[in-house]
């Protein structure tokens, strides 16, 4: 599988986060290569600071937007950690200053207008619309918005949501299973404020759950995590406790609840889910227990063997792409960090197997509970 893209702007190569070897995935897909053509149709390149177009990127999944672009000194904003992180490499591979585009988490806001916002279809409603939302903002009538993706990952609610918070809508004919959405800014239309974080109160107890716009589940308690917290052990010695994955938190901060000792550290790629997890916990807790709230690609960073119970509902897709490479990164760094005799538990939905891997992988494991869905798997470290 080749990794240069070559579009107007010239040749690029780009790789995907977290590396694997021998990669059969690329790092863009057919909407990118679109969208930069269709941006290099209608915007000439730069000769100058002054003349510059400010440009906006949202869910640029690989960097391959942002690197390609890199000479309007674009603004990219994503949710992932693992997509800023790729964007910083790539643009370093095509030697590229890091500075030549501006990084911004889903929570930060830009500053100033912006002439062209190009958007790649995030695989979340949600989250476009809270995108769209704080981006009004940022328009004005003569700013143009663009949004990119593969026809499946652009049904009419995509559209939908365009014309109630951006404007009017037309389309582009498809192209190799791709299609831009335009839209103008419509400066009558009145902006509501965002519904996010959504809260519910936690079934059974008295807690309220927070979650911003792209957190797994923002409305109610799924199932398969009410299975995990069914199952949760209750640990009188454990000293330090990691929601790996963490999402809104919900498995740590009962964690937290059944191990009273514990340090809970809650760990995630999305930058909306720490912040979701963060404010469940302070509102559960105050400052009554100690936790640690990390960003980041799973354990990378984390010190080895310091951690006695790392609970995991691993994700099994990335972006639109599903696979097993993220659990299984995951599954490999939490036996580095986990203490010797430390325990991981792991959900999963039965068909994904993690059982077989994790008795691959750790030797000692067992399964703890399951049903006709999910599977609950203890695995150990070895003593």
């Amino acid at each position: 599988m080749s990794n240069h893209l070559t579009v107007a702007q010239g040749e690029f190569e780009l790789n995907r986060l977290p590396k694997r070897p021998r990669e059969l995935l690329r790092a863009w897909d057919a909407a990118d290569e679109y969208l930069l053509d269709t941006v290099a149709e209608q915007l000439p390149l730069p000769d100058g600071p002054a003349t510059s177009a400010r440009i906006l990127i949202l869910n640029d999944s690989f960097g391959a937007l942002s690197v390609a672009l890199s000479a309007y000194r674009p603004y990219a904003m994503s949710d992932s950690y693992l997509s800023q992180q790729a964007t910083r490499l790539n643009l370093a591979v095509n030697n590229l200053p890091e500075h030549s585009v501006s990084l911004l988490n889903s929570l930060e806001s830009p500053e100033g207008v912006f002439d062209l916002v190009l958007i790649k279809a995030p695989k979340t409603l949600a989250l476009l619309e809270d995108e769209l939302i704080r981006l009004h903002p940022h328009l004005t009538p003569t700013s143009r918005v663009i949004v990119a993706g593969m026809i499946k990952t652009l049904p009419p609610s995509v559209w939908k949501l365009l014309e109630r918070l951006v404007g009017p809508t037309t389309t582009s004919l498809a192209k190799k299973k791709a299609r831009l959405v335009f839209a103008s800014p419509d400066a009558e239309l009145i902006i509501p404020p965002s519904p996010y974080p959504l809260c519910y109160r936690l079934e059974n107890t008295e807690l309220l759950i927070s979650n911003h716009a792209n957190v797994f589940s923002r409305d109610s308690l799924d199932i398969g995590t009410r299975f995990f917290l069914q199952h949760l052990p209750s640990r009188q010695d454990a000293c330090d406790i990691i929601d790996l994955g963490c999402g809104n938190g919900l498995v740590g901060l009962i964690a937290a609840e059944r191990c009273p000792l514990a340090t809970v550290h809650f760990v995630d790629e999305s930058f909306m889910a720490v912040a979701s997890a963060k404010d469940n916990f302070q509102r559960t807790f105050g400052e009554q227990r100690q936790a640690t709230f990390r960003v980041g690609d799973g354990l990378i960073g984390v010190e080895s063997e310091s951690a006695d119970l790392i609970l995991c509902n691993p994700p099994f897709h990335q972006q639109n792409t599903v696979g097993d490479q993220i659990a299984a990164g995951l599954f490999k760094q939490s036996k580095r960090v986990l203490r010797k005799g430390g325990e991981l538990w792991v959900i999963g939905n039965r068909h994904l197997d993690y059982h077989s891997y994790l008795g691959r992988l750790f030797g000692a494991h067992s399964i703890i509970a399951a049903n006709s869905k999910f599977v609950i798997v203890k695995a150990v470290s070895a003593a």
